[in-house]
């Protein structure tokens, strides 16, 4: 029976966990460019890099695979695909995005922060600058940029981030209702979104929430001690308890507003599937785990030993949705749904992410950044809301950061999963997590087949 069927105790799914992932770490590093072998519990399967394609092998095709594997002979695999129709035209090419369209922003409402958290990107809320707010007047500019290119029946995206954006409350409810309103005119839905640190949420902004459909995230880091020492006020005080007294009206009130927890991993708050049960069990509507690779402080980062043990800690929460949807239950580890519907739609990109091209981030001075980590860095720097989109700076930045012009991603089987990682993350630390992307990528492959195998209506 495969591991997820089982009914297993926390000690018994962290060996289970332990074991596959000491497995997946041998089995899981980049052979070739083109293709990836995925051992199941059937036949092992093919994952052809050009279009994230999975395809299952004979044992004969397999001994052959493995084999040319072993030479490294690329011409063979090459030849083998032709052989086998496994071959297509090429999906993802040098050329680099031009000019897209923009189609989410980010506002950075609030350049301040009433926590001290010591990893923080943006340097305990203010950016590295001045602490300040955004005003209406750049909030309403930002949103007119957004959806003065918008055809009519599209849609677009507007966050609302800080620092702690409820520390700006009105501009934040302001500029909500005005983008709902010209979006309203131009027949253009615009979805909204917010993240913060829940220890300013009031019970009204509840109800405010829920009436424009907003995606909440509150970024909790572990339950209650671990989650103090990691987020705490400026004077040191503890969080946990406050936040989770204050996110009650959003998570009884969540019908059109989504309220999700997002847990920032660091050494000291490794215990992912009891973080993920308690939050799953508080109503949460999704829990996602990110691993800190970058903080400003240079505190808390994951180092390689880190990482592994985190990719254990993933397959162990992996195996506790493996079990529940397997069961029928709805089970909201947001890395693994995400996972599960790039691998069977067969995600391939050229980039990690929006940033640059169809999402920017603006600052409280109207400074338009390739996304919210880029605000007041000139390796960002995209143009200003006073001069639009320098255009220049954005398809230079597209051309640099097109996958293939990475390192070492044009050797990675996982590239056009992949996009080559955070663009933030890489050009402050390089890539010190692409064997933890690989090893969680190869587990949610095997995972897709024993869920289409066991449970095949899981999320149709």
């Amino acid at each position: 029976m495969a591991p997820a069927a089982q009914h297993s105790s926390p000690n018994s799914l962290a060996v289970i966990a332990g074991e596959l992932a000491s497995h997946i770490n041998k089995k899981s590093g980049p052979r070739s460019p083109q293709i990836h072998m995925v051992p199941t519990a059937g036949n092992t399967q093919l994952f052809v890099a050009n279009g994230s394609r999975l395809y299952n092998m004979s044992p004969s095709i397999e001994a052959r695979i493995e084999q040319l594997l072993q030479q490294q002979d690329e011409t063979g695999i090459t030849n083998e695909l032709i052989t086998l129709g496994l071959d297509m035209p090429v999906l993802i090419n040098d050329e680099p995005l031009k000019s897209p369209k923009i189609y989410a922003l980010s506002l950075a409402i609030a350049q301040k922060c009433n926590m001290g958290c010591t990893y923080c990107y943006a340097d305990q809320g203010d950016f590295g600058g001045p602490m300040k707010n955004m005003t209406a007047d750049i909030a309403r500019q930002s949103i007119d940029l957004l959806l003065k290119d918008c055809e009519p029946g599209s849609k677009v995206q507007l966050t609302f981030l800080g620092g702690e954006p409820l520390i700006n409350r009105k501009a934040l409810r302001d500029a909500t209702v005005y983008a709902f309103e010209q979006g309203r005119q131009r027949d253009v839905q615009v979805n909204f979104s917010l993240t913060s640190n829940g220890t300013l949420l009031q019970e009204d902004d509840a109800a405010f929430f829920e009436e424009y459909g907003f995606a909440v995230t509150i970024s909790l880091d572990g339950i209650g001690e671990q989650h103090d020492q990691l987020r705490p006020l400026k004077n040191g005080a503890g969080t946990y308890g406050q936040i989770i007294k204050k996110i009650q009206p959003l998570l009884s009130t969540q019908r059109r507003m989504q309220v999700s927890a997002r847990v920032t991993v660091t050494p000291a708050n490794m215990d992912l599937p009891k973080t993920l049960q308690e939050f799953v069990n508080m109503g949460f509507h999704s829990v996602g785990f990110s691993p800190l690779l970058r903080s400003s402080s240079g505190k808390g980062e994951m180092s390689k030993e880190d990482l592994e043990q985190m990719l254990q800690g993933m397959i162990a929460c992996g195996l506790l949705f493996e079990q529940h949807v397997i069961m029928g239950k709805r089970f909201p580890f947001l890395n693994m749904v995400n996972a599960l519907k790039e691998v069977a739609k067969g995600t391939h990109r050229p980039y990690p992410c929006g940033a640059g091209a169809g999402y920017m981030g603006v600052s409280a001075d109207g400074e338009l950044s390739a996304c919210h980590r880029f605000v007041n860095e000139p390796a960002g720097h995209m143009g200003d809301l006073t001069n639009g989109i320098n255009p220049t700076l954005q398809n230079n930045w597209l051309a640099s950061r097109h996958v293939h012009n990475q390192e070492p991603c044009h050797q990675c089987w996982a590239r056009y999963l992949c996009g080559g990682g955070c663009h933030h993350e890489v050009l402050e630390r390089g890539r010190n997590a692409c064997d933890y992307i690989r090893g969680w990528l190869h587990y949610t492959m095997q995972a897709h087949e024993r869920i289409a195998r066991m449970a095949p209506h899981w999320n149709k």
